[in-house]
């Protein structure tokens, strides 16, 4: 366990907390409304070159154990995995100072927009618009949890070059005959497809490939999140996480280049297939170097909200800047089985116009 000090943010109207108000450039009283404006950053959000991570001060993940915040409020004592929580006794924020958190500093974050009456009604337009559902999940009005948490992200800006081998395809159409269902021979065109050995070089420029810093909550839900609208966001600054929660990254930056690498390969292989042109292509290999590699940290506020159904617990993420919504949701077995019924019942009704239309003729 890391003892450490946090931050809190005591309120200057009647000395309760402050927590910072999504869709504002302030810090909020939740009690007497008092507003504190956060102060303009005095640096830029600034790019990482990869070849210097070797030189940051920082500790391999699993070798990191909880955290100890001790409340400068009432003293208490919270032990936690997190960046910023609150108080367990007086529910004071706490926000580590992140040169003690023992990891890579974010260099961004990108504030909530959304407060806790959006998210409800963003839950409530996913809740009732769900296909195949059951009709109760429409009566679900309000969440049973809410969590605002950011969410540690690694972006990577790379210069590739690529070279790569495939084959062209080029179509063209002979003429074949053939004889139909009365006995008559008859005639069509049937595509055929030339193949040429193709090869090349292609060049792309990425910028800002997001990868998940963390592995506690589903990579592939935070992925339908997107898009997020990294142009908006801040320089860090610790007010931002007052009074919601961040979780520290569990990915090493190295790891997460390596999936950044696999989520610019279809970028790159769609390149090539570009470049090879014709009708058809197929890539046979792709040689990609990367150049001027640079990442950075950023925090990507994510609302975690529960609601119950059938006497289960379900659990969706709403993106806290668009109010993208996806997560768990139940499905109806009986309107299942009624749409295929239907679909096979349309599919025999014109099978039969057509077995009538040829008969007739």
């Amino acid at each position: 366990m890391i003892p450490v000090a946090a931050t809190t943010y005591p309120c200057g109207g009647c000395g309760a907390r402050l927590e910072f108000a999504p869709g504002e450039s302030s810090l909020r009283c939740p009690y007497c409304g008092f507003r504190q404006e956060i102060a303009a950053p005095t640096r830029q959000i600034r790019e990482i070159a990869y070849t210097d991570l070797a030189t940051l001060p920082r500790k391999p993940v699993g070798s990191i154990g909880a955290y100890v915040f001790v409340c400068q409020r009432c003293a208490a004592r919270t032990e936690t995995n997190e960046t910023a929580s609150v108080c367990q006794f007086c529910g004071a924020p706490l926000v580590i100072d992140p040169a003690a958190s023992g990891q890579i500093v974010p260099e961004g974050v990108l504030p909530f927009a959304l407060d806790r009456a959006a998210v409800r009604t963003a839950v409530r337009g996913w809740t009732s618009s769900r296909w195949f559902a059951p009709s109760a999940l429409k009566k679900v009005t309000e969440a049973e949890s809410m969590k605002s948490t950011y969410l540690p992200h690694w972006t990577y800006d790379a210069r590739t070059r690529s070279q790569y081998t495939g084959q062209r395809g080029v179509h063209y159409y002979v003429t074949e005959t053939y004889t139909d269902g009365d006995g008559n021979r008859q005639t069509r065109q049937v595509q055929r497809t030339r193949w040429t050995p193709a090869h090349g070089a292609v060049a792309r420029d990425f910028d800002d490939v997001l990868v998940p810093g963390s592995t506690v909550l589903p990579g592939k839900q935070l992925d339908d999140l997107a898009p997020w609208p990294l142009p908006e966001s801040v320089p860090y600054q610790p007010e931002f996480l007052a009074g919601h929660f961040a979780l520290r990254y569990d990915v090493e930056p190295e790891a997460g280049f390596t999936e950044a690498r696999d989520r610019m390969k279809p970028v790159i292989t769609e390149d090539c297939r570009r470049d090879i042109g014709g009708d058809e292509q197929q890539v046979t290999s792709v040689d990609t170097r990367h150049h001027d590699v640079t990442f950075k940290l950023m925090l990507l506020p994510v609302w975690i909200a529960t609601y119950l159904h059938a006497g289960r617990t379900w659990q969706v993420m709403v993106n806290g800047r668009t109010g993208e919504v996806h997560g768990e949701r139940p499905w109806s077995r009986v309107k299942i089985a009624l749409a295929v019924l239907a679909a096979l019942l349309v599919i025999a009704v014109i099978v039969s116009v057509v077995a009538v239309s040829r008969h007739r003729a």
